[in-house]
């Protein structure tokens, strides 16, 4: 016994330290990946006047940092350049959050953020503004607002669809779910094809593809509060979240009330996913893949797997932002594009790996 307690204490020892390594390779990939994509563009910018910069902008640091750089590179950086490269770690740990969560509540592998409906209902408040300039008293808002009660409209149908005498099963939710995403995405492509004008067609497709364009810091506040209240709430019930992974049954004789968790981790990742889709569009695969590649690597326990999963979430989508940037310019590529192409043969490859079943097991 004293032995199989000291092979199993070697073994988690082990455990920790590959997880300490990976979070610690993930926090530098996603520094680097930041820096380079400030750095690129066509005003090169070398990584040091980026941290510098930086720096500057932290009031009590401002006196021991020379001013070396022009107002031009302060701008671009500042008011550009970084405020899009924050959204996209908030949106990439946002949407791969909320994939890790549903993927957990519905026990399915190929659950994403938007099931429930989100992207589609975002999509018709969207395109309301951008073809016909619906909510225009609300200004620069106005496309988040529509987009957001877009979002919460379907999540509502969603939910009270999927209810029968009060409780939610996930296959009435999935069926809702996909059904009404069937439904307002029939109407969004009424709302294009009756649009007034050629340009808006374009801007509600590329927003429908997702993007990070337009960012300033106005847009980062409330999704950033969102996605830390939502991780560390998600987080802190780790344990609940790997009770869902070995069914109902066994989650309830284990002292799990279902019903109850279920529907709070419906609203907590609808709120999430619509807040996020919001400000960036539909950007779809990153809440798909990343847990996926998590699981492969680390196994299905959540309390290392949600972490993970954000920190590699925000690094992917900020590299595929730069490529979106980059690939035709000067014009600009829908990220959600760049994304499918990674995630389309990521799932081929998934479904020819036989060895592979859900949460990373064989």
């Amino acid at each position: 016994m004293e032995l199989i307690s000291i092979k199993r204490h070697k073994q988690e020892t082990i455990g920790d330290y590959k997880q300490i390594s990976i979070v610690m390779l993930l926090v530098i990939a996603l520094i680097t990946v930041v820096t380079i994509a400030v750095m690129v563009g066509p005003v090169s910018i070398h990584p040091a006047t980026f941290w510098k910069i930086i720096a500057y902008k932290i009031p009590i640091l401002q006196e021991w940092i020379p001013v070396t750089w022009s107002k031009a590179e302060e701008n671009i950086i500042w008011n550009i350049r970084f405020p899009r490269v924050i959204l996209g770690v908030i949106v990439g740990a946002g949407l791969t959050i909320a994939g890790t969560t549903i993927q957990a509540l519905v026990r399915n592998s190929l659950a994403d953020p938007y099931i429930l409906g989100v992207s589609s209902g975002a999509s018709v408040g969207a395109t309301l503004v951008i073809i016909f300039g619906a909510f225009s008293m609300f200004g620069q808002y106005a496309l988040s607002l529509a987009a957001f009660l877009g979002s919460l409209l379907s999540v509502v149908l969603v939910f009270l669809l999927s209810q029968v005498g009060g409780r939610i099963s996930t296959e009435r939710l999935l069926l809702a779910g996909i059904s009404v995403s069937m439904i307002l995405s029939a109407f969004t492509s009424f709302i294009v094809i009756s649009a007034p004008r050629q340009e808006g067609i374009r801007d509600a497709l590329f927003w429908m593809m997702g993007s990070l364009a337009g960012a300033n810091w106005k847009h980062i506040p409330i999704p950033f509060v969102i996605t830390i209240i939502v991780f560390i709430f998600i987080w802190s019930q780790y344990r609940y979240m790997n009770l869902l992974l070995m069914g109902e049954e066994a989650a309830v004789t284990l002292g799990l009330n279902v019903e109850v968790f279920r529907k709070i981790l419906i609203l907590v990742t609808a709120l999430l996913t619509g807040v996020l889709v919001a400000v960036s569009g539909a950007i779809g695969f990153i809440g798909l893949m990343i847990p996926h590649i998590v699981r492969l690597i680390l196994g299905s326990d959540h309390k290392m797997l949600i972490p993970i999963s954000a920190l590699m979430g925000s690094a992917f989508l900020v590299m595929a932002d730069l490529f979106a940037r980059l690939i035709i310019a000067p014009e600009e590529m829908p990220i959600g594009i760049v994304t499918a192409l990674c995630g389309a043969p990521f799932f081929i490859w998934l479904l020819r790996k036989s060895s592979y079943s859900f949460g990373g097991g064989s």
